[in-house]
Order: C-alpha cells, then sequence, then structure tokens
C-alpha cells in the first residue's frame, strides 16, 4: 500500500503560470508526490512531453505509479542540478515550453520518522533528500568544526544563539556522539534562553543543518542558472520556495537577470536581459488554501519569461 503522502502547494497557480500548451517540452525540477506533473500533463497530452527529476526513491516509486497513464512522461532519479546533461543524454538541446522549481521538502519527507527531519518524532539524525548521498545530519553534527556550526547555523537558519548551541554541541559529542533528532532538540533548548516565540527552538538548527546536508541554497542558484541556458525565447520559469533564504536567492536571480544595466557605468556595455519578469511581487497561498494546508503560508510564487 502507498503511504506516501504529499500535499501539493499552489498547485494551479505554480501550473497555469507556465502556459501550458501541446507540442513542447515542460520540466518538472522537484517531481515530488506528483501534483504538478499531473497537472501539466493533463494540459499538454498528448503531444507535449514532460522530463521530471528528483533523488528520492520513494517519491518516484509513488508517482511513477501514480502518472503510469502517461506515456509522454520521462522521470529522471537525478538531481535538478544535472538538468544539463540529463537533457542531453535525452537529445533535448531547448526546454521549449517552461520548467518548474519546488524548492520545498515534501509532507512525506518532514513527518516520516526515520527519514529524521523533524525534532517531533525521535529518529536517527539523517536528512538527506537522496538516501544514498553520503552527507548526513548526524556527519554535520559530529564532525564539523564549532566554527563551521556556527557559520551554517547563523546563514542556513539565522539563529541568533549559533555560538551557545554549537558550543553545546561540541561539548556533549565530546562524550557521546548525538544519534537522534530528541537528542538535538533537547541540546538546543537546553542550551538557549527560554524566550517566548511561537516556534519551537530548534526550529532553525533544523532547517540549518537540512539545507547543509543537501546543498539547497547552492543548488538552487546553480539550477537557475543552467535553466535560463536551456530556456527557448518565450520558455517559463516558475519557482516556489519556502523560506526567506530560498526566495533570496530567486528574487535576486530575477532580478539581476532581467536589468537592463547592471553595471552602473556612464555608457552602459550590459547585454539585453534574458528574462522578464511575470510577476514583481511573489504570489501567496489563498485563504482557501491555507485553511486546508496552513504550512502553505510561507510559500512565495516567483515567475519569468526568457525574452532572448
Amino acid at each position: 500500500m502507498d503511504d506516501f503522502k504529499h500535499y501539493t502547494v499552489m498547485l494551479n497557480e505554480a501550473v497555469d503560470a507556465l502556459e501550458c500548451e501541446a507540442g513542447k517540452i515542460y520540466v518538472d525540477c522537484t517531481l515530488g508526490g506528483g501534483g504538478h506533473s499531473e497537472l501539466i500533463l493533463k494540459k499538454i497530452s498528448p503531444t507535449g512531453r514532460l522530463i521530471a527529476f528528483d533523488v528520492d526513491d520513494e517519491a518516484i516509486t509513488h508517482s511513477r505509479e501514480r502518472l503510469k497513464d502517461y506515456s509522454n512522461l520521462t522521470i529522471i532519479k537525478s538531481s535538478y542540478t544535472n538538468i544539463k546533461s540529463e537533457l542531453k543524454k535525452l537529445g533535448i538541446e531547448k526546454i521549449t515550453g517552461g520548467v518548474i522549481l519546488d524548492l520545498g521538502a515534501s509532507y512525506h519527507q518532514l513527518t516520516k520518522a526515520e527519514r529524521g527531519f523533524s525534532f517531533s518524532k525521535d529518529a536517527p539524525l539523517d536528512m538527506r533528500f537522496d538516501m544514498q548521498a553520503e552527507l548526513s545530519a548526524y556527519d554535520v553534527v559530529n564532525s564539523y568544526k564549532e566554527e563551521d556550526l556556527v557559520r551554517i547555523f547563523s546563514e542556513y537558519g539565522e539563529e541568533r544563539f549559533s555560538k551557545r548551541i554549537a558550543k553545546a554541541i561540541v561539548e556533549i559529542r565530546s562524550r557521546k556522539k548525538i544519534e537522534t533528532t530528541g537528542e538535538l532538540a533537547s541540546v538546543v533548548v537546553n542550551s538557549t534562553p527560554k524566550i517566548k516565540s511561537t516556534i519551537h527552538p530548534a526550529t532553525r538548527v533544523f532547517q540549518a543543518i537540512r539545507i547543509e546536508v543537501n546543498n539547497e541554497l547552492k543548488n538552487v542558484n546553480f539550477v537557475l542558472h543552467d535553466i535560463l541556458d536551456l530556456l527557448d525565447k518565450g520558455g517559463i520559469i516558475s519557482v516556489l520556495s519556502f523560506h526567506s533564504l530560498e526566495d533570496r536567492v530567486v528574487k535576486r536571480f530575477f532580478k539581476y537577470e532581467s536589468q537592463r544595466c547592471r553595471c552602473n557605468e556612464m555608457i552602459c556595455k550590459c547585454p539585453p536581459p534574458r528574462i522578464e519578469l511575470v510577476n514583481k511581487k511573489p504570489i501567496t497561498a489563498s485563504i482557501e488554501e491555507l485553511k486546508q494546508n496552513p504550512p502553505s503560508r510561507s510559500a512565495k510564487l516567483r515567475i519569468a519569461r526568457c525574452v532572448l
């Protein structure tokens, strides 16, 4: 029995943004539960083609079954950072329709205890999207130098007590390795002052470790450049982000690539902009969606069109 659970955030908004047309090629960089892919396939079948990427075996197994009736779908088990090489293998030089990039971890990943993403269920420290990847949360927590822990907690978690938490982790692991999500959460709670907050004290630290383990921010910036190289003129990129750090990367990239001048010189010699912004301000989830799925409140959708 398939127990894969995933809520597709801003399903219609993110797919409608692509202005799907039959006969064109589309890419879903993050297949996940298959929600966005299914709607794209409904719009472009039978003559359009969809290429979908994911590194999570459970997600791929679930979505392959869900989408088994679509012969115009190709699922690739690989990181979206390999989009250029993987499309080249398929003989695809240009993405003629558009690309969707959903940067959120799936509900299934976050809530399945053994994946080690959440402190709400005690489980081995893991947090890998790709279960075959070498680096895990256990490695980060138990082998990173104190200054490196401070850096990732500060940069990726925007955690103001980064130094206290890192120092406590190093001190405790010198006696006994920190092996579970519950143990790590306890270290964070015990090493920080009690303050009134709507979120658990360990939330930012867990986010930071997850980003480090999966190289999330660097991967996003990397793939955005590759997508623009692959998009045909008129092609659309639709990006869903779920925390401020991701959204900042997307916002800065879109702003830079859509500017007419980037040099600020008296005589501008900048090449023409590669994209135009479809929405200057991010689209957020509707009131109806927020009632169905409260975590959607953090989602931001940015859309751009290739003009070169």
